[in-house]
């Protein structure tokens, strides 16, 4: 169908739906004014048309007429201006990321504002045939605001902050590492995370700290713009994470693959990343900024590896992680409350 034929089509149900459109819709800010006239209604559809049709815009407020916020006018401004007027509500925004960015000796990185939420966390059986009986019960948990790095912490972070590096034994050019110090820093304990974020919050005067379980999987879901993906930030694994079947057997430098919906990178693949809680199974009761278990033996860690297959990549997978263990599969990954 070309545009013309399109747009009369379209025109022709916009006069049918007259009828029962709300006529006076406001709208404050001017979207989808497009005549101008100070209410938002069928009319605005009429001139919208005309001026696709014609590419004349003396009757019509330009800025309006990008109804989608694309940046753009086109036959979608149209669509989403129908919508509105059938259902009286405009779509979600563009989502635009809040973040604040910090430096330490030569090495800056990024923390981004995840804005809380209520979701249902756990393994979703109804689209994933995988899920382990330690990724259930699927049940509610509502968190507040807070900052996640939109990488894991490099060995150059590392570096800065602890003044040595903590690499592999084996990393080597022969392996394919060079010095390239951009790659996530891997064989850390727990507690030697814990010493990181000590000297990082004396360094910078912060109160940085590692994710809550609940957290990493709200922020890898893609918090409230979450797509329903199995992975963070898509359904093809190759897109978005260095995993055992293309890594080469090597982690590679953060943010190389696709981010997630809140444009966070690697939170499948290139490392695991430690938690804060001690491993636990869930309870079906609704939690609000749950902390995990008081005491237990292991801690959380999330987010596969590039040593990992794609079912320990999935959004929903957590595992148990000695908090002694210095393995070459666990990195880390920041947080901060919002004060």
């Amino acid at each position: 169908m070309c545009k013309k034929n399109f747009l009369t089509f379209v025109f022709s149900v916009c006069m049918m739906a007259m009828c029962w459109m709300p006529m006076n819709g406001q709208n404050s800010a001017n979207r989808g004014d497009v005549d101008d006239d100070g209410s938002v209604n069928i009319s605005d559809v009429t001139e919208l048309i005309d001026y696709l049709l014609s590419g004349d815009p003396s009757r019509v407020n330009l800025e309006a007429c990008d109804v989608d916020l694309d940046g753009s006018v086109s036959i979608s401004d149209v669509t989403v201006l129908i919508d509105y007027l059938l259902s009286g509500n405009w779509p979600a925004s563009p989502y635009e990321p809040v973040i604040e960015t910090y430096t330490v000796g030569s090495v800056t990185f990024d923390m981004l504002l995840v804005e809380g939420g209520t979701f249902m966390m756990g393994g979703r059986v109804d689209i994933d045939p995988y899920v382990k009986p330690w990724e259930l019960p699927v049940h509610q948990v509502t968190l507040s605001d807070f900052y996640i790095c939109t990488t894991e912490v490099t060995q150059a972070l590392w570096r800065a902050v602890m003044g040595t590096s903590q690499n592999p034994s084996w990393f080597t050019s022969a392996n394919g590492y060079t010095n390239d110090f951009n790659r996530p820093v891997e064989k850390v304990t727990f507690a030697k995370c814990q010493s990181f974020i000590t000297k990082l919050n004396q360094k910078t005067g912060k109160t940085f700290r590692m994710l809550t379980d609940a957290e990493w999987e709200y922020a890898a879901r893609g918090g409230k713009y979450d797509h329903g993906y199995m992975f963070a930030g898509g359904n093809d694994i190759d897109e978005i994470a260095w995993h055992i079947d293309n890594s080469g057997e090597v982690t590679h430098a953060v943010g190389t693959k696709m981010p997630n919906e809140l444009g966070i990178y690697d939170m499948a693949g290139n490392v695991g990343e430690w938690c804060s809680d001690w491993y636990g199974l869930y309870t079906e009761e609704a939690q609000t900024n749950p902390t995990g278990p008081l005491t237990g033996t292991a801690r959380i860690v999330r987010g596969g590896s590039w040593g990992q297959g794609w079912r320990m990549n999935r959004v929903t997978y957590r595992r148990e992680g000695i908090p002694n263990d210095d393995n070459v599969n666990v990195g880390l990954r920041i947080a901060m409350s919002v004060q």
